[in-house]
């Protein structure tokens, strides 16, 4: 990721590598029937119940690796296994160009895709390496310290978290993951001792070292940590302080190289294993320290990193994917990164204490014209906790993305029912520029508590003289709820052109399908003897 908090850069003055990166995909998954009559043999029951709830099958994606094709690229000539990921059925290798390429011989390897994307036989995006040098990339994570005392009411408030707070919606029974570079200190430091003391730790794991020590290596964790989990009556209370939480070291501190990416995905494959409700992720990735790996601005389409891809499906198993935008914007590349930019994750960008854009959050759209950053939270002197336990002030989108996630996980506990879908919903159309969205503040700051009101107001609305139309944006349907004394009505949609496409009556409750329109924004008309509504619908 592109992190400023030291300016500068270390050039090396040769401009070749020996060694590759690339991602070998397999062809299959030999014993997968097994699992599928043993589900327990790969996921927790947790995360079987969070199927349950939102109707998610099983499938192909859940069952393990084969192990013994994983051992047998281990075994072949020049070839270090760096990391390896059952939902994308591939491992992440090492080795020399020819070494690589040899892996296509064996029986069951489907394809090898090299990082740097000029190796590949279809790859699309020609560069030339030769002129080229590496650049050893700043990996602090983008995070400026001061020393000022105070509470941290301002990033809840702001938020309308506090409300949820108040009606005892603190997270509890939620679990998150934090997937990050370290957690320093959080062991032994006193904003953690409330978190400790009533078991709200649940573990970790570092996958860059693989072992558990994550209570070492890196401060970031512990800052982005304490936004949630952080309490200290009178200067430091989280959004969430009442979840469960497991603690992934995912991100390498002495390097920037597409692995990251891959311990990304295992971290998230963990997490789904292990029945987490929200993973919070304050790490991005755009520039590596080889170039020849680094993305450009086209490859921002939701769905073409490594990491995008695996964060998408996380959110296909019913978790809430929520990541940092990126500090660029200042920048001459100022757009998110990965995985911020997939399709399918809450990417939040940041705002100062007054609610105005801080200048340094990357911008959107992505690429392909989707709306990003999605929401906002505050991210310029953010209130944390450092390794020492003493409460400061730090800045970066590192902080808006836990502090956002905390508040998503306690508005969870507050409607169960709700799918993963649902609440991301939910909180998009709470924000204060949801009708209009900007590239700086996407939809714009989050207000929790009546995103709670929308949320029970789609189960009972027959207190409202009105019809609700939800999820708003959607992907392939939403619902009309009626208001209590209307039984019959009719909905008309038009497209951006005042073009109707769509017309249908309705009776009491409907499903309404937008599989068949393009996505874009959309108007509705919704009519019936006493009343008639108009709106705007969004399909994503």
């Amino acid at each position: 990721m592109r992190k400023l908090y030291f300016i500068l850069f270390f050039h090396l003055s040769f401009s070749g590598f020996s060694q590759e990166d690339a991602w070998v995909y397999f062809k299959d998954k030999p014993n997968s029937q097994y699992y599928f009559d043993n589900p327990l043999q790969m996921l927790s029951q947790r995360s079987l119940d969070r199927r349950v709830n939102q109707n998610i099958a099983l499938d192909i994606k859940d069952i393990p690796i084969h192990q013994p094709y994983v051992n047998q690229i281990s075994a072949s000539t020049g070839i270090i296994v760096k990391a390896k990921s059952k939902w994308l059925n591939a491992v992440h290798v090492r080795g020399a160009v020819i070494d690589i390429q040899n892996l296509t011989s064996l029986s069951f390897v489907d394809y090898v895709q090299f990082a740097d994307r000029t190796l590949n036989v279809s790859g699309k995006i020609k560069r030339n390496s030769s002129s080229k040098s590496i650049k050893r990339i700043n990996k602090n994570l983008d995070v400026t310290t001061t020393f000022a005392y105070g509470n941290s009411g301002n990033q809840v408030q702001m938020l309308n978290a506090h409300l949820l707070h108040q009606s005892n919606y603190t997270g509890t029974g939620k679990i998150i993951a934090v997937l990050d570079s370290g957690f320093s200190e959080v062991d032994v430091i006193f904003p953690f001792e409330r978190m400790l003391n009533n078991g709200l730790y649940l573990g970790g794991y570092n996958f860059v070292a693989r072992n558990t020590d994550v209570f070492s290596t890196h401060n970031h964790g512990t800052m982005t940590l304490s936004c949630m989990a952080g309490y200290v009556e009178g200067e430091l209370v989280g959004t969430a302080p009442d979840s469960q939480y497991y603690l992934f070291i995912t991100e390498d501190i002495l390097e920037e190289n597409p692995v990251e990416e891959s311990y990304w995905v295992e971290g998230a494959e963990e997490a789904d294993r292990l029945g987490v409700d929200v993973i919070s992720t304050s790490l991005g990735y755009f520039e590596y320290d080889n170039p020849n790996y680094s993305y450009t601005y086209s490859d921002m389409t939701g769905n073409t990193s490594f990491a995008s891809r695996g964060a998408n499906i996380a959110f296909s198993k019913g978790m809430i994917v929520v990541a940092s935008a990126g500090n660029s914007g200042n920048s001459s590349e100022p757009h998110i990164g990965v995985p911020a930019e997939a399709t399918n994750v809450l990417a939040v960008g940041a705002v100062k204490f007054d609610e105005t854009y801080a200048t340094f959050s990357s911008i959107g759209p992505s690429f392909d014209g989707r709306v990003k950053p999605d929401v906002m939270a505050k991210g310029q002197s953010a209130t944390v906790s450092n390794t020492s336990g003493s409460i400061v002030t730090a800045s970066g989108t590192s902080f808006a993305c836990p502090i956002l996630a905390g508040a998503v996980t306690s508005l969870w506990q507050a409607i169960p029912w709700a799918t993963n879908q649902q609440i991301v919903d939910f909180v998009k159309q709470s924000a204060d520029r949801f009708s209009n969205p900007t590239n700086q503040f996407g939809y714009g700051i989050p207000d929790f508590q009546l995103a709670l009101n929308m949320a029970q107001l789609s189960i009972n609305s027959n207190s409202k003289g009105k019809f609700m139309v939800y999820p708003n944006p959607t992907n392939d349907y939403f619902y009309v709820s009626f208001p209590n004394g209307i039984e019959n009505a009719e909905i008309t949609l038009y497209n951006s052109i005042g073009q109707k496409v769509f017309e249908k009556e309705l009776n009491s409750s409907n499903l309404i399908s937008m599989e068949n329109l393009t996505s874009g924004i959309y108007f509705y008309k919704i009519e019936s003897n006493s009343l008639i509504q108009s709106g705007k619908i969004i399909k994503n």
